[in-house]
């Protein structure tokens, strides 16, 4: 076999690796000690501030992985084994979003006060990334149907300038 085969096996290998990673699975993080940081540990140290701190540190997560679309943060939930994000609708100033999966189940069944502010405030600062307008996601907890519901809302009378950005999060 020579060089220039071997360099093409190889190159197909290493792209069937990536393409391997990109493709949704099951989470990789034992959802044990998943679970034990966020529906155990971080509510008793946080208390009655577990949620706004959640919804904070989503927005700081959001800020260090940016995203380049809507659709890109369905892949980030899946990597991040938060579940599979899906849009319902997409309006002018809206978007409904459903998080589901076996993670959302499973925590919903032995965790019935789980938060998943964390994964609001993601959404929240990605999509005001992207419209570059203040950006809120309220969500609904749907335990018996085992899912949650972001409605993501923006105003477009409150635009975030870059100069706007820099100055807000450099604080």
């Amino acid at each position: 076999m020579s060089n220039q085969q071997t360099e093409t096996q190889q190159e197909i290998v290493e792209s069937e690796e990536i393409n391997q990673t990109d493709t949704p699975q099951a989470p990789t993080t034992p959802y044990f000690g998943y679970s034990l940081l966020r529906d155990v540990l971080i509510p008793e140290l946080l208390s009655n501030d577990t949620n706004e701190i959640s919804y904070w540190a989503g927005k700081q997560l959001a800020r260090k992985f940016p995203l380049s679309s809507v659709e890109e943060i369905s892949g980030f939930f899946v990597k991040a084994g938060w579940g599979q994000l899906t849009i319902l609708k997409t309006e002018k100033y809206n978007i409904e979003m459903e998080l589901t999966g076996e993670v959302v189940k499973r925590r919903f069944t032995e965790y019935p006060n789980s938060s998943f502010h964390l994964e609001a405030g993601f959404v929240a600062e990605q999509v005001q990334q992207l419209k570059n307008c203040l950006t809120e996601t309220y969500l609904t907890n749907k335990e018996k149907a085992d899912k949650v519901l972001f409605s993501v809302q923006w105003d477009k009378k409150d635009i975030i300038t870059p100069e706007t950005r820099t100055e807000r999060y450099k604080k």
